[in-house]
């Protein structure tokens, strides 16, 4: 059953979202550059996104899945992009992207649920920190430089802590009518809880311009621009996607997934305007897949795969990459992209050059756990 607050909320926005919000006020920021984590649930594979064409053992090991890379975008000697990610690639040409592959988080085991928590709190064990290291960045920017949103049903654990942040996202309840939204104001205008909930409601939904939120990629993307955008609106956001998981038909599942992701992806440039050039878009996922393809057209839990940056504020236009080979020798366990980039020293270089932190200082609050830290460096400009 809907609690009296959810239905307050989900009635204000109106507009086809839902929206929880301890507190909704954006007014005191002073930061003007925005941080972005795209979560990719379900495992993405980081071999079918950055081709390792050149490779010799890749097309043997892929089989029928191998990407036709006569499609596909070169991006050097070494690497292509899935050709469904036409519009990242022109980031890439216009240097607002850039790709680091072989990459992973400290987690070494192949559940879902513990490598998801790993990549969200931070943390070099399943369940061995309780928040999230997105909302230990919210602290660190300071409370007066930067508020966070996430456009998710709930606040995902890597938002999850001692700040408190909001929550929004599409919803398949029907638009409100202006009468009603005044009569339920003129109703709790008086009411010392619920009254501060109302207004904060129905700010958001005039930041998010008052209009239905669509529930596809290319609709969040432009909600969250919509948020992001504005002067006084949030400056760290976390955006779930879903779907990842391809232990079988892997080519048009995975196509899809990547059509959509880049559809999000510009939105967001289109609808962020002329503050895309002071934005970071992290892309991660909790663990790659395997190097060889199965017997059903797909590929199983992994280790080693590969991460986006984008935004006006990357220096883009590179693969990174310490790259291990897909020889059987080279693979990790025998199976897996061995890793030999920390996606934590990438998410701690990419938080702390967007906002001008000390990239030690943010690799120990946002990886306590992590013993000797090596935040990258170069990837965002100053």
């Amino acid at each position: 059953m809907m609690s009296r607050r959810q239905f307050l909320s989900a009635t204000a926005l109106g507009a086809g979202a839902m929206f929880v919000a301890p507190r909704m006020v954006f007014a005191s920021v002073e930061s003007e550059r925005r941080f972005v984590f795209i979560i990719a649930r379900g495992a993405a594979d980081g071999l079918h996104i950055v081709v390792p064409y050149a490779d010799p053992a890749y097309a043997t090991l892929r089989g029928p899945i191998a990407v036709d890379t006569s499609s596909a975008t070169r991006l050097d000697g070494t690497f292509a992009l899935h050709p469904s990610l036409q519009r990242t690639a022109q980031f890439y040409a216009q240097k607002q992207a850039l790709f680091v592959h072989a990459v992973a988080t400290p987690y070494r085991d192949r559940s879902h649920f513990d490598g998801q928590n790993v990549l969200e709190t931070g943390g070099s064990a399943p369940y061995s920190l309780r928040d999230g290291w997105l909302n230990r960045l919210v602290g660190l920017v300071g409370r007066s430089r930067a508020e966070a949103i996430a456009f998710a049903p709930t606040v995902p654990l890597a938002l999850r802590g001692q700040f408190d942040v909001a929550s929004y996202a599409p919803s398949a309840l029907p638009s409100a009518s202006d009468d009603l939204l005044m009569r339920v104001g003129a109703l709790y205008e008086h009411d010392a809880q619920l009254g501060p909930l109302w207004q904060s409601a129905m700010s958001a939904r005039d930041m998010a311009g008052g209009t239905r939120a669509r529930g596809d990629a290319a609709g969040i993307g432009k909600m969250a621009a919509s948020f992001l955008a504005k002067a006084d609106g949030p400056r760290i956001a976390m955006i779930e996607t879903l779907g990842w998981d391809t232990h079988s038909g892997q080519n048009p599942r995975l196509a899809t997934q990547l059509k959509a992701l880049d559809a999000m992806l510009d939105a967001l440039h289109e609808g962020l305007g002329p503050v895309w050039d002071k934005t970071t878009i992290v892309v991660a996922t909790e663990f790659g897949r395997t190097a060889a393809v199965n017997g059903t057209g797909g590929t199983d839990h992994g280790t080693g795969t590969a991460a986006m940056l984008l935004g006006g504020a990357i220096r883009g236009g590179r693969v990174l990459a310490d790259w291990p080979g897909l020889r059987p020798s080279d693979l990790y366990q025998g199976r897996d992209l061995r890793p030999t980039t920390s996606l934590d020293d990438v998410i701690a270089g990419a938080a702390s050059e967007t906002f001008g932190l000390d990239p030690h200082r943010t690799a120990a609050l946002l990886f306590p756990q992590t013993k000797e830290a090596k935040p990258a460096t170069g990837l965002v400009a100053a």
